[in-house]
Protein backbone atom coordinates (compact mmCIF):
# COMPACT_ATOMS: atom_id res chain seq x y z
CA UNK A 1 0.00 0.00 0.00
CA UNK A 2 0.77 3.46 -0.71
CA UNK A 3 0.69 4.82 3.30
CA UNK A 4 0.64 8.17 4.86
CA UNK A 5 1.39 7.82 8.35
CA UNK A 6 0.92 10.77 10.44
CA UNK A 7 3.35 11.53 13.48
CA UNK A 8 5.64 9.00 11.98
CA UNK A 9 8.60 10.24 13.46
CA UNK A 10 6.99 10.04 17.26
CA UNK A 11 7.09 7.11 19.75
CA UNK A 12 4.50 4.72 17.98
CA UNK A 13 4.84 6.18 14.48
CA UNK A 14 8.76 5.45 13.86
CA UNK A 15 7.68 1.93 14.82
CA UNK A 16 4.95 1.27 12.87
CA UNK A 17 6.96 3.33 9.63
CA UNK A 18 9.83 0.56 10.13
CA UNK A 19 7.30 -2.35 10.29
CA UNK A 20 5.53 -1.01 7.50
CA UNK A 21 8.39 -0.55 5.12
CA UNK A 22 10.00 -3.91 6.20
CA UNK A 23 6.57 -5.41 4.85
CA UNK A 24 7.13 -3.70 1.85
CA UNK A 25 4.91 -0.92 1.48
CA UNK A 26 4.97 2.89 0.52
CA UNK A 27 5.47 5.04 3.33
CA UNK A 28 4.98 8.93 3.40
CA UNK A 29 5.84 10.41 7.04
CA UNK A 30 3.78 13.33 7.84
CA UNK A 31 5.21 14.95 11.13
CA UNK A 32 5.64 18.80 12.76
CA UNK A 33 8.61 17.82 14.15
CA UNK A 34 7.39 19.04 17.69
CA UNK A 35 9.25 18.44 21.09
CA UNK A 36 8.68 14.67 20.76
CA UNK A 37 9.23 14.21 17.09
CA UNK A 38 12.70 12.74 16.26
CA UNK A 39 13.84 12.00 12.85
CA UNK A 40 16.98 9.71 15.05
CA UNK A 41 14.62 7.81 15.66
CA UNK A 42 14.26 6.55 12.00
CA UNK A 43 18.24 7.35 11.02
CA UNK A 44 18.07 3.56 10.08
CA UNK A 45 15.58 3.84 6.98
CA UNK A 46 15.35 7.35 5.87
CA UNK A 47 17.77 6.43 3.11
CA UNK A 48 14.84 3.39 2.06
CA UNK A 49 13.40 4.25 -1.82
CA UNK A 50 10.08 3.50 -0.52
CA UNK A 51 10.27 6.43 2.58
CA UNK A 52 9.73 9.78 1.98
CA UNK A 53 9.51 12.37 4.71
CA UNK A 54 7.38 15.64 4.83
CA UNK A 55 7.13 18.66 7.52
CA UNK A 56 3.98 19.24 7.70
CA UNK A 57 1.42 20.57 11.01
CA UNK A 58 -1.68 18.88 10.67
CA UNK A 59 -2.96 21.77 12.20
CA UNK A 60 -2.12 23.74 8.47
CA UNK A 61 -5.36 22.72 6.27
CA UNK A 62 -3.88 23.70 3.07
CA UNK A 63 -0.58 21.68 2.97
CA UNK A 64 -2.85 18.77 4.57
CA UNK A 65 -5.11 18.68 2.00
CA UNK A 66 -2.05 19.67 -0.93
CA UNK A 67 0.07 16.51 0.79
CA UNK A 68 -2.74 13.89 0.64
CA UNK A 69 -3.90 14.88 -3.18
CA UNK A 70 0.04 14.74 -4.34
CA UNK A 71 0.61 11.25 -2.78
CA UNK A 72 -2.70 9.84 -3.49
CA UNK A 73 -2.74 7.42 -0.71
CA UNK A 74 -4.28 3.79 -0.42
CA UNK A 75 -4.61 4.58 3.37
CA UNK A 76 -4.14 7.23 6.11
CA UNK A 77 -2.52 5.91 9.69
CA UNK A 78 -3.56 9.29 11.82
CA UNK A 79 -1.01 9.04 14.84
CA UNK A 80 -0.11 12.47 15.41
CA UNK A 81 -1.64 13.66 18.82
CA UNK A 82 -0.45 15.45 21.80
CA UNK A 83 -0.31 12.69 23.84
CA UNK A 84 0.72 13.63 27.69
CA UNK A 85 -1.50 14.25 29.86
CA UNK A 86 0.98 16.45 32.67
CA UNK A 87 1.62 18.57 29.19
CA UNK A 88 -2.37 18.54 28.72
CA UNK A 89 -2.71 19.82 32.14
CA UNK A 90 -0.04 22.91 31.80
CA UNK A 91 -1.31 23.65 28.20
CA UNK A 92 -4.58 22.46 26.98
CA UNK A 93 -4.87 24.84 23.78
CA UNK A 94 -2.06 22.98 21.82
CA UNK A 95 -4.36 19.42 22.69
CA UNK A 96 -7.21 21.05 21.35
CA UNK A 97 -5.29 22.19 18.27
CA UNK A 98 -3.78 19.30 16.83
CA UNK A 99 -6.19 16.75 18.51
CA UNK A 100 -9.00 17.67 17.21
CA UNK A 101 -8.55 20.64 14.20
CA UNK A 102 -5.41 18.57 13.51
CA UNK A 103 -7.89 15.53 13.03
CA UNK A 104 -10.93 17.77 11.09
CA UNK A 105 -8.27 18.53 9.10
CA UNK A 106 -7.01 15.46 7.69
CA UNK A 107 -10.44 14.18 7.74
CA UNK A 108 -11.80 16.69 5.66
CA UNK A 109 -8.47 16.28 3.40
CA UNK A 110 -9.09 12.35 3.33
CA UNK A 111 -12.71 12.53 2.27
CA UNK A 112 -11.49 15.01 -0.98
CA UNK A 113 -9.37 12.74 -1.63
CA UNK A 114 -11.50 9.26 -1.42
CA UNK A 115 -14.23 11.20 -3.37
CA UNK A 116 -11.69 11.91 -6.44
CA UNK A 117 -10.74 7.85 -6.64
CA UNK A 118 -12.31 5.56 -9.15
CA UNK A 119 -14.81 2.88 -7.69
CA UNK A 120 -12.10 0.07 -7.54
CA UNK A 121 -9.30 2.45 -5.60
CA UNK A 122 -12.42 3.55 -2.96
CA UNK A 123 -12.96 0.16 -2.08
CA UNK A 124 -9.96 -0.45 -0.70
CA UNK A 125 -9.19 3.08 0.79
CA UNK A 126 -8.70 3.06 4.48
CA UNK A 127 -8.90 5.93 7.30
CA UNK A 128 -7.24 4.62 10.75
CA UNK A 129 -7.84 7.10 13.41
CA UNK A 130 -5.48 5.49 16.57
CA UNK A 131 -6.70 6.82 19.63
CA UNK A 132 -6.12 5.49 23.84
CA UNK A 133 -8.05 3.92 26.07
CA UNK A 134 -7.64 6.92 28.48
CA UNK A 135 -11.24 8.11 26.22
CA UNK A 136 -12.70 5.96 28.52
CA UNK A 137 -12.36 7.55 32.12
CA UNK A 138 -11.57 5.40 35.38
CA UNK A 139 -12.44 1.29 35.92
CA UNK A 140 -13.18 0.30 39.39
CA UNK A 141 -10.81 -2.59 40.48
CA UNK A 142 -12.64 -5.27 38.49
CA UNK A 143 -14.19 -4.94 34.71
CA UNK A 144 -12.27 -4.30 31.67
CA UNK A 145 -13.21 -1.50 28.46
CA UNK A 146 -14.72 -2.93 25.30
CA UNK A 147 -15.63 -1.01 22.22
CA UNK A 148 -18.90 -0.07 23.25
CA UNK A 149 -17.54 1.14 26.80
CA UNK A 150 -19.24 4.70 27.08
CA UNK A 151 -16.76 7.84 26.66
CA UNK A 152 -16.21 9.76 30.02
CA UNK A 153 -12.73 11.43 29.72
CA UNK A 154 -10.92 13.07 32.89
CA UNK A 155 -7.98 14.89 31.66
CA UNK A 156 -7.86 17.72 28.51
CA UNK A 157 -5.74 15.25 26.89
CA UNK A 158 -8.23 12.82 27.00
CA UNK A 159 -11.36 14.83 25.97
CA UNK A 160 -9.17 15.65 23.00
CA UNK A 161 -8.76 12.40 22.01
CA UNK A 162 -12.39 11.57 22.72
CA UNK A 163 -13.85 14.47 20.52
CA UNK A 164 -10.86 13.71 17.68
CA UNK A 165 -12.42 9.51 17.92
CA UNK A 166 -16.05 11.30 17.37
CA UNK A 167 -15.05 13.16 14.90
CA UNK A 168 -13.96 10.20 12.85
CA UNK A 169 -16.75 8.02 13.70
CA UNK A 170 -18.79 11.19 12.06
CA UNK A 171 -17.17 11.33 8.87
CA UNK A 172 -17.58 7.37 8.40
CA UNK A 173 -21.33 7.91 9.48
CA UNK A 174 -21.95 11.39 7.85
CA UNK A 175 -19.77 10.97 4.70
CA UNK A 176 -19.08 7.36 4.03
CA UNK A 177 -15.47 8.02 4.55
CA UNK A 178 -14.36 4.25 5.33
CA UNK A 179 -12.73 4.93 9.04
CA UNK A 180 -11.43 2.45 11.38
CA UNK A 181 -10.60 3.16 14.88
CA UNK A 182 -8.39 1.84 17.63
CA UNK A 183 -8.30 2.19 21.41
CA UNK A 184 -4.97 1.36 22.51
CA UNK A 185 -3.52 0.65 26.07
CA UNK A 186 0.23 2.03 27.65
CA UNK A 187 2.65 1.64 25.11
CA UNK A 188 6.26 1.25 25.84
CA UNK A 189 9.46 0.01 24.22
CA UNK A 190 11.85 1.21 22.03
CA UNK A 191 12.22 5.22 21.23
CA UNK A 192 9.05 6.27 23.54
CA UNK A 193 10.04 10.15 24.67
CA UNK A 194 12.25 10.29 28.21
CA UNK A 195 8.92 12.45 29.75
CA UNK A 196 6.86 8.97 29.79
CA UNK A 197 6.57 7.12 32.85
CA UNK A 198 8.70 3.80 31.38
CA UNK A 199 11.82 6.09 30.08
CA UNK A 200 11.87 8.44 33.02
CA UNK A 201 12.29 5.47 35.75
CA UNK A 202 15.42 3.59 33.43
CA UNK A 203 17.28 7.15 33.39
CA UNK A 204 16.51 7.86 36.45
CA UNK A 205 17.70 4.83 37.49
CA UNK A 206 20.86 5.74 35.50
CA UNK A 207 21.31 8.79 36.49
CA UNK A 208 20.98 8.31 40.32
CA UNK A 209 17.92 10.06 40.81
CA UNK A 210 14.81 10.32 42.62
CA UNK A 211 12.32 7.90 40.92
CA UNK A 212 8.70 9.95 41.26
CA UNK A 213 5.66 7.41 42.04
CA UNK A 214 2.24 9.29 42.06
CA UNK A 215 0.38 8.87 45.22
CA UNK A 216 0.80 5.59 46.90
CA UNK A 217 1.89 3.96 43.18
CA UNK A 218 -1.37 2.33 43.41
CA UNK A 219 -2.99 3.30 39.55
CA UNK A 220 -3.06 0.34 37.32
CA UNK A 221 -2.33 0.10 33.47
CA UNK A 222 -2.05 -2.40 31.27
CA UNK A 223 1.06 -2.28 28.94
CA UNK A 224 1.15 -3.29 25.70
CA UNK A 225 4.49 -3.48 23.54
CA UNK A 226 5.12 -1.03 21.16
CA UNK A 227 5.91 -3.50 17.87
CA UNK A 228 2.63 -5.56 19.05
CA UNK A 229 0.79 -2.34 18.83
CA UNK A 230 2.43 -1.72 15.33
CA UNK A 231 1.31 -5.13 13.99
CA UNK A 232 -2.25 -4.78 15.14
CA UNK A 233 -2.51 -1.25 13.37
CA UNK A 234 -1.18 -2.85 10.27
CA UNK A 235 -3.50 -5.83 10.49
CA UNK A 236 -6.44 -3.01 11.13
CA UNK A 237 -6.08 -1.39 7.99
CA UNK A 238 -5.21 -4.76 5.74
CA UNK A 239 -8.33 -6.91 7.49
CA UNK A 240 -10.28 -4.37 9.33
CA UNK A 241 -14.02 -3.42 8.77
CA UNK A 242 -14.78 0.33 8.11
CA UNK A 243 -17.33 1.50 10.96
CA UNK A 244 -15.72 -0.43 13.70
CA UNK A 245 -13.43 -0.04 16.35
CA UNK A 246 -11.02 -2.12 17.54
CA UNK A 247 -9.19 -2.45 20.77
CA UNK A 248 -5.88 -3.21 21.76
CA UNK A 249 -4.34 -4.56 25.19
CA UNK A 250 -1.35 -6.18 25.91
CA UNK A 251 -2.95 -8.31 28.62
CA UNK A 252 -0.52 -6.56 31.14
CA UNK A 253 -2.32 -5.26 33.87
CA UNK A 254 0.19 -3.91 36.77
CA UNK A 255 0.03 -1.25 39.55
CA UNK A 256 2.20 1.71 38.59
CA UNK A 257 4.73 0.89 41.91
CA UNK A 258 5.15 -2.63 40.61
CA UNK A 259 6.03 -1.62 37.58
CA UNK A 260 8.65 0.45 38.74
CA UNK A 261 9.80 -1.93 40.84
CA UNK A 262 10.04 -4.56 37.94
CA UNK A 263 11.96 -2.14 35.92
CA UNK A 264 14.52 -1.29 39.16
CA UNK A 265 15.10 -5.11 39.68
CA UNK A 266 15.82 -5.81 35.63
CA UNK A 267 18.16 -2.86 35.85
CA UNK A 268 19.71 -4.15 38.72
CA UNK A 269 20.30 -7.34 37.37
CA UNK A 270 21.66 -5.92 33.93
CA UNK A 271 23.91 -3.55 35.72
CA UNK A 272 25.06 -5.90 37.95
CA UNK A 273 26.31 -7.95 35.04
CA UNK A 274 28.00 -5.20 33.19
CA UNK A 275 30.27 -4.88 36.47
CA UNK A 276 30.92 -8.11 36.33
CA UNK A 277 31.87 -7.88 32.79
CA UNK A 278 29.76 -10.02 31.34
CA UNK A 279 28.36 -7.26 28.92
CA UNK A 280 29.63 -3.77 28.39
CA UNK A 281 29.09 -1.01 30.57
CA UNK A 282 25.57 0.42 30.10
CA UNK A 283 26.24 4.26 30.63
CA UNK A 284 28.94 6.25 30.99
CA UNK A 285 27.03 7.87 34.24
CA UNK A 286 27.13 3.57 35.69
CA UNK A 287 31.33 3.89 35.56
CA UNK A 288 31.12 6.55 38.77
CA UNK A 289 31.62 4.86 42.11
CA UNK A 290 28.12 6.02 43.05
CA UNK A 291 26.13 4.96 40.50
CA UNK A 292 27.62 1.19 40.42
CA UNK A 293 26.53 0.96 44.17
CA UNK A 294 23.45 2.15 43.01
CA UNK A 295 22.97 -0.66 41.02
CA UNK A 296 21.90 -3.31 43.23
CA UNK A 297 19.73 -0.84 44.86
CA UNK A 298 17.79 0.68 42.36
CA UNK A 299 14.40 0.51 44.17
CA UNK A 300 15.53 2.92 47.05
CA UNK A 301 15.72 5.22 44.46
CA UNK A 302 11.73 5.40 44.51
CA UNK A 303 10.15 8.77 45.89
CA UNK A 304 6.61 9.47 46.24
CA UNK A 305 4.94 12.56 44.95
CA UNK A 306 1.93 14.28 44.87
CA UNK A 307 -1.00 12.46 43.01
CA UNK A 308 -1.80 13.94 39.55
CA UNK A 309 -5.07 15.60 39.46
CA UNK A 310 -8.05 13.21 37.97
CA UNK A 311 -5.76 10.48 37.99
CA UNK A 312 -8.04 7.77 36.89
CA UNK A 313 -7.48 4.62 38.63
CA UNK A 314 -7.90 2.00 36.41
CA UNK A 315 -7.20 1.17 32.87
CA UNK A 316 -7.77 -2.58 31.40
CA UNK A 317 -8.82 -3.94 27.96
CA UNK A 318 -10.72 -6.56 26.53
CA UNK A 319 -9.01 -6.87 23.01
CA UNK A 320 -10.75 -10.27 22.57
CA UNK A 321 -12.49 -8.18 19.48
CA UNK A 322 -9.11 -8.00 17.42
CA UNK A 323 -8.13 -11.74 18.69
CA UNK A 324 -11.97 -12.90 17.31
CA UNK A 325 -12.17 -11.13 14.21
CA UNK A 326 -8.72 -10.03 12.82
CA UNK A 327 -6.43 -12.77 14.45
CA UNK A 328 -4.24 -10.33 16.43
CA UNK A 329 -3.06 -11.14 19.40
CA UNK A 330 0.20 -9.54 21.91
CA UNK A 331 3.60 -11.51 21.26
CA UNK A 332 5.41 -9.86 24.01
CA UNK A 333 4.31 -10.36 27.67
CA UNK A 334 5.31 -8.38 30.44
CA UNK A 335 8.58 -9.82 31.35
CA UNK A 336 9.84 -10.11 28.23
CA UNK A 337 9.21 -6.82 26.82
CA UNK A 338 9.91 -4.83 29.32
CA UNK A 339 13.53 -6.67 29.48
CA UNK A 340 13.67 -5.82 25.84
CA UNK A 341 12.87 -2.12 26.41
CA UNK A 342 15.45 -2.14 29.58
CA UNK A 343 18.28 -3.49 27.32
CA UNK A 344 16.98 -1.23 24.27
CA UNK A 345 17.74 2.08 26.53
CA UNK A 346 20.86 0.63 27.34
CA UNK A 347 22.12 0.21 24.59
CA UNK A 348 21.05 3.35 22.59
CA UNK A 349 22.50 5.56 24.95
CA UNK A 350 23.51 8.52 22.39
CA UNK A 351 19.60 8.33 21.71
CA UNK A 352 18.67 9.63 24.40
CA UNK A 353 21.41 12.05 25.61
CA UNK A 354 20.57 13.83 22.30
CA UNK A 355 17.47 14.61 23.58
CA UNK A 356 18.43 14.91 27.57
CA UNK A 357 20.98 17.87 26.66
CA UNK A 358 18.38 20.37 24.87
CA UNK A 359 16.03 21.51 27.01
CA UNK A 360 14.25 18.78 28.23
CA UNK A 361 15.26 18.06 31.25
CA UNK A 362 12.98 14.88 32.92
CA UNK A 363 11.28 17.60 34.91
CA UNK A 364 7.74 16.96 36.32
CA UNK A 365 4.86 18.69 34.89
CA UNK A 366 0.81 18.65 35.06
CA UNK A 367 0.80 20.00 39.08
CA UNK A 368 -2.00 21.96 38.67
Amino acid sequence: MKTLITGGAGFIGSNLVRLALSQGHQVLNVDALTYAGNLASLSDIEDNPNYRFAKIDITDADSVQQTIADFRPDAVMHLAAESHVDRSIDGPGQFIQTNVIGTFNLLQASLQHYRSLPDDQAEKFRFLHVSTDEVYGSLGQTGLFTETTPYDPHSPYSASKASSDHLARAWQDTYGLPVLVTNCSNNYGPYQFPEKLIPVVILKCLRGEPIPVYGKGENIRDWLYVEDHCRALLTVVEKGKPGQTYNIGGNNERTNLELVQTLCSILDELCLRAESGESRATSSEMKSDTNSQLATRYSQLITFVTDRPGHDLRYAIDASKIERELGWKPLENFESGFRKTVQWYLNNESWWQNILSGDYQLDRLGKK
